[in-house]
């Protein structure tokens, strides 16, 4: 990254052979239009193990831990994974994305306390084919996110997502066409809880293993949230469904609500540019 160029005007393709890279990667706000490649999802794994206590630098020291950081723009994973290896020991991130149409397809990112931290107000990212493990809150951000054709696997009894949609932003988290899965020892488990109380996450044909609690989201201990959050599923099935016992402040969408949650309504047609070019490149 340090031999990459600042803005450049083509992509800036970074071919990674299979190996384990212990280290941590950060790719700058000016180090827009990269791409990473793996050489294989399995054996191409950039890992790290930094986590709150270790960081110690006060108390947003979780922002501190990611093994892999992006903030530029245009951004592009495929074929690799990204862990933190620290174990159970709290907040311990994976990847964090600060960017603006980024895009990670067959990609596995693992971990415990909050594998994925996803920011930006009005940021736009995707998530394709990709496996994505953790406990508590592994899934958080303020980012606009499309998750389709994802594995999501939780590690405790605990929360998936913890999303912080700012009240002005019309989507937040969005699975489509995901499975939702668990260890064996693990059977309670809430889709999600506000971490700011304007929180928006939506499962539309997902596949739930009933390790999904049949009351589906938590208000994290706070009523009002209740009254702001938007969460919603449309046509959930599996063991964990239980749409009729649902918290009674969540929504089952209406056929005709959930056409509105289309690729490009999500993310846009400036995204949609990216990822034809995306595929003009590496197929």
């Amino acid at each position: 990254m340090n031999a990459s160029k600042a803005f450049p005007y083509k992509r800036v393709i970074i071919n990674i052979k299979n190996g384990i890279y212990n280290e941590k990667v950060h790719i700058y706000s000016w180090n827009t239009k990269v791409s990473l490649i793996g050489e294989s999802k399995e054996n191409t794994i950039i890992s790290f193990d930094d986590y709150f206590k270790k960081i110690n630098f006060g108390r947003n020291s979780t922002f501190h831990t990611s093994t892999v950081l992006v903030e530029g723009n245009d951004f592009i994973a495929k074929n690799l994974t990204i862990e933190n290896s620290a174990g159970e020991v709290g907040q311990a991130v994976a990847l964090t994305v600060n960017a603006n149409r980024a895009l990670f397809e067959n990609c596995s990112f693992l971990g415990f306390q909050d594998t994925l931290y996803l920011t930006g107000e009005g940021f736009k990212q995707y998530f394709k084919n990709c496996y994505i493990e953790g406990s508590t809150d592994f899934i958080f951000g303020e980012a606009t996110v499309l998750f389709e054709n994802c594995k999501i696997h939780s590690k405790a009894n605990s929360y998936i997502t913890a999303a912080s949609t700012p009240n002005n932003i019309e989507f937040g988290f969005v699975f489509k066409n995901c499975e939702l899965t668990a260890n064996k020892d693990v059977t309670q488990v809430y889709l999600g809880r506000p971490w700011r109380k304007y929180a928006k996450t939506v499962f539309i044909n997902c596949e739930m293993g009933k390790h999904i609690k049949p009351e589906g989201w938590h208000n994290w201990s706070n009523v009002e949230a209740e009254k702001t959050t938007f969460y919603a599923e449309y046509l959930s099935t599996g063991e964990g469904a239980n749409s009729e016992n649902r918290v009674v402040w969540s929504y089952q969408l209406k056929k005709s609500k959930a056409k509105k949650y289309t690729h490009k309504n999500i993310l846009g047609s400036q995204f949609n540019d990216l990822n034809k070019n995306w595929y003009s490149i590496t197929n």
